[in-house]
């Protein structure tokens, strides 16, 4: 979803439904990646831009207004997430459309021919997204980009702890598919082959973001805020007894105040992110 760690377009993950407000109170540091990536756009004047994975929509209708003569479509598969971004669209300017991505199909809703896809923080929670990626791409018109963004983070402490916790969890054999699955990013020269091979003209980068967030004393951890609104989902769907759940978020959250030590000014939480912004051929 544009902006969102969400990508609500996962298929058979036992999670919670996405919260809006949770994943908003982090808004600014969520969108910062957004706006770098499509300013590496190469498409000069789109005609028609599809958002995959859109989220609550915001930043879609950032798009619209980047490109104003453009249809621009979004697409997810949140009934909550596009409530909000029908809300937040008062003027009519996006089609919200309700899909996963793997069972989208630019053809058969007559998105063929998109001159910009984009797909921001989704398509970890899409496991099969390397066997799509290449008809997305396809679909494209003459000229047109193909532009991904994804968090390339899932070894930093905030993953790795959540699975090391899980595996002392009483539920460690229910919890351990669930986050493995979300572990679908690849290498980026990986992405850069498989659209190089297409014919596309790649550009492909990392980017680590020394995030600083607020750490209010007696408030929850900001780093297990953070993963609450997104890779902890999987977790709270499967530890669904309360006291199941708040014994894990305790050990987790113990283990989280080690990690992201509070200090005077916050936590500092470095965070990795990987683009690939793919053009195709005029």
């Amino acid at each position: 979803m544009a902006g969102q760690e969400q990508g609500a377009f996962a298929a058979g993950v036992r999670d919670v439904a996405w919260d809006p407000k949770q994943y908003g109170r982090f808004a600014d540091h969520r969108s910062r990646p957004f706006h770098e990536l499509v300013a590496r756009i190469p498409t000069p004047s789109p005609r028609r831009v599809v958002d995959l994975g859109c989220g609550p929509g915001e930043l879609t209708l950032g798009l619209a207004e980047r490109w104003p003569e453009a249809r621009v479509v979004g697409v997810d598969s949140s009934p909550e997430m596009l409530a909000e971004a029908r809300a937040r669209d008062t003027e009519g300017r996006v089609e919200w459309v309700g899909s996963r991505a793997e069972d989208w199909d630019p053809v058969v809703t007559g998105d063929a021919a998109f001159d910009v896809l984009i797909s921001n923080a989704t398509l970890q929670w899409v496991p099969t997204h390397l066997r799509l990626s290449p008809a997305w791409f396809e679909a494209l018109a003459a000229g047109g980009t193909f532009a991904m963004q994804v968090p390339a983070n899932f070894d930093a402490p905030s993953h790795r702890l959540m699975r090391e916790v899980a595996a002392r969890h009483p539920r460690a054999d229910d919890l351990e598919e669930p986050l493995d699955r979300t572990r679908s990013v690849a290498l980026p020269e990986t992405y850069a082959a498989l659209l190089l091979d297409l014919g596309a003209d790649v550009d492909a980068w990392q980017t680590t973001y020394l995030q600083v967030l607020a750490a209010e004393e007696g408030a929850p951890h900001p780093v297990l805020e953070w993963v609450r609104g997104t890779g902890l989902r999987p977790v709270l769907g499967v530890l669904t007894d309360e006291a199941e759940r708040a014994a894990f978020l305790a050990d987790y959250e113990r283990e989280l105040e080690v990690a992201y030590p509070r200090r005077g000014f916050g936590v500092l939480f470095p965070f990795t992110r990987l683009f690939v912004v793919a053009r195709k051929s005029a």
